[in-house]
């Protein structure tokens, strides 16, 4: 049974394409991060090798025989690197910065054996954007030349960063945003014990993106959220909701708490832009952008959370204003 909610029309494609037995031997699956792309791509592969269920599940574990992954390797200080699914990192693993060229010679070679249990292989690249160059120069030259029965993969979330010639080899399909039902049923599913007011939360938080969304699961977004939206409706003229808020966030206990009012607060900026119009309209952008530069700047240069935080929130007060 499908766990992949929406993106129909992705799936009526790749139905259509199987149906009509031409099937492009590389697809570029494109669109926003967390929105189900890998998870469309696994289910898609276990659609391609046949098998059903068991396929799905060996899929699942990257246990398949014919399919293959190219993701980003782990690395773990005293052991190799190697490639371990997100749900099974430890909290010493963290993730190379790219695929290396040396993964990609490497999955050459496999391709060049015949399948095992399905009439075809699939190679599922995620994300195609963390191909270093060399790499991305190895993968273009098995997409000219492909190996016989075997299908490519390839997610993006930004298909403008990749070599004119990769994307040229494939055929794209885009990926929309969720809408706010698929998303609350994905994080209900992922969150049973998430209750109504926390779900709606991670709705807005998650803008269409279930994986986004999820980032900030127990990290109180709705009460971040009120707290911005009482800063920016009063102005917080006397700097207690602004210095109570840097207090609760500073803290190292409250990372993850710190780094969603990092997100959220220039979305909320972003958001009262769409609501306004003249001077009122010119206020909100320009929060709005000094907002991202801060976050940004937050987290590239680590700096200090209680001043951060402080700063941020009296970004937000400016909306207040309305000239």
């Amino acid at each position: 049974m499908t766990t992949l909610l929406g993106h129909l029309d992705q799936r009526a494609a790749l139905a259509a394409a199987l149906d009509s037995g031409d099937l492009h031997h590389a697809w570029l699956l494109t669109g926003s991060p967390g929105i189900g792309k890998a998870t469309f791509a696994a289910e898609a592969a276990a659609t391609l090798v046949g098998g059903g269920e068991r396929s799905a599940d060996m899929i699942a574990r990257r246990a398949h025989p014919d399919v293959s992954f190219l993701v980003r390797e782990v690395w773990d200080k005293g052991r190799p690197p190697r490639v371990v699914p997100l749900d099974e990192r430890g909290d010493n693993d963290v993730p190379a910065r790219s695929i290396r060229a040396a993964q990609v010679r490497i999955l050459r070679g496999q391709l060049a054996v015949r399948p095992t249990l399905s009439p075809r292989r699939v190679l599922l690249v995620d994300a195609a954007d963390d191909l270093e160059r060399e790499g991305a120069n190895a993968l273009l030259k098995v997409l000219e030349e492909p190996p016989a029965d075997t299908i490519f993969l390839l997610v993006s979330h930004s298909p403008g960063k990749l070599l004119p010639t990769v994307r040229s080899r494939c055929r794209v399909v885009r990926f929309d945003p969720l809408s706010d039902d698929d998303t609350a049923a994905v994080l209900r599913r992922r969150l049973p014990d998430a209750d109504d007011v926390e779900i709606d939360a991670l709705v807005r938080a998650g803008e269409g993106s279930p994986g986004q969304a999820l980032r900030f699961a127990g990290q109180g977004v709705a009460d971040l959220d009120a707290a911005l939206g009482r800063i920016a409706r009063s102005g917080d003229a006397d700097n207690l909701e602004r210095a109570a808020l840097a207090q609760a966030l500073s803290p190292p206990s409250a990372r993850g708490r710190y780094e969603a009012l990092l997100d959220r607060a220039p979305r909320l900026l972003a958001a009262a832009a769409r609501r306004r119009s003249g001077l009122s309209l010119k206020v909100a952008l320009d929060a709005q952008a000094d907002a991202r530069d801060l976050a940004a700047l937050a987290i590239g240069q680590s700096l200090d959370a209680e001043g951060t935080v402080f700063e941020m929130a009296g970004i937000v007060a400016r909306l207040a204003s309305r000239a």
